[in-house]
């Protein structure tokens, strides 16, 4: 019997070890800006941070190996106001895999400048959802729902709401926390402009064109080239629509980033209407960006 019970115990540690881990997420810190601390700090800091962000779950789904989200977190560190209190920004690339390809496209190329984080070595990572523990850890909460909901968007359209939801309880809870990002008033390209655009269905265009451009146009174009790149052209109106009613919106130039090189990539192959269309579109949407979609029409 007491052999049994063993047995059974071990498979569920297997099951609950094998559950959740929705990230493959790679963890930087950057720290040349930084004198007079102990660097070992920093090491310890990194492997919390790596270990919480992999090793939590945060959906409730068994996700595979090969669906697990991929992104990268470099934290730059630029002030040390103590040994335990550290200022600088954080630079968050999430990429997806392309149906039926080795490519990686990104969904998400961003950097926070206002982080601002307190940690000591070994430190307990304490995170529980609509509670504010501290904002390391909010931080890594927010950023982790978003990109989920950045993925689970660009595979079905709007499926991403359960995870900006969680993001956006991640704001409210942060609201009385006195740190900067997190409030309506820490200016325009903020953690609450981002999950407010998000969230804001007078933007939703924004979201179905990562739809759109994901699942029916790259996804597509592993089988047919034409029809996928067709796809990606009619979907830039939904970006056009979105600049017309704000064109300095946060969320909107978030998605330009992440995705003008490889566009210009596409399209340079594309037929001389797809290449008209792309060019003036981008120019008029991006325009301190011009001579980079100029290179498309050579």
């Amino acid at each position: 019997m007491l052999k049994k019970i063993a047995i059974l115990i071990f498979i569920v540690l297997i099951a609950i070890k094998g559950f959740g881990q929705e990230f493959y997420c790679t963890v930087q810190i950057q720290t040349t800006k930084v004198q007079g601390v102990d660097k070992t700090i920093f090491e310890s800091l990194k492997t919390s941070i790596y270990d919480f962000m992999n090793n939590r779950n945060w959906t409730g789904y068994n996700f595979k190996t090969e669906e697990r989200i991929e992104c990268t977190m470099v934290f730059t560190i630029e002030q040390a106001i103590s040994s335990d209190e550290f200022k600088g920004t954080l630079n968050i690339v999430q990429q997806r895999p392309v149906f039926n390809t080795d490519y990686q496209t990104v969904l998400l190329n961003i950097v926070d400048k206002d982080i601002h984080i307190h940690y000591t070595p070994m430190q307990n990572m304490e995170y529980a959802d609509n509670t504010f523990t501290n904002n390391l850890t909010s931080l890594l909460a927010f950023y982790a729902y978003t990109m989920l909901g950045m993925d689970f968007d660009s595979f079905s359209e709007q499926g991403g709401t359960p995870f900006f939801q969680k993001a956006n309880d991640v704001v409210t809870a942060a609201q009385n926390s006195n740190e900067k990002g997190w409030g309506s008033f820490d200016g325009t390209k903020t953690r609450y402009s981002l999950i407010e655009n998000l969230m804001n269905s007078s933007y939703s265009d924004l979201r179905t064109f990562n739809y759109r451009y994901h699942r029916l146009g790259l996804d597509v174009m592993s089988k047919d080239v034409m029809k996928g790149r067709a796809e990606i052209n009619k979907s830039l109106n939904l970006l056009k629509n979105v600049y017309k009613k704000r064109p300095g919106l946060y969320l909107l130039q978030v998605m330009i980033q992440a995705k003008r090189d490889e566009m210009i990539n596409i399209f340079k192959n594309g037929d001389p209407a797809e290449k008209s269309n792309f060019v003036a579109i981008m120019k008029d949407i991006d325009p301190a960006n011009s001579s980079k979609y100029n290179r498309v029409m050579r």
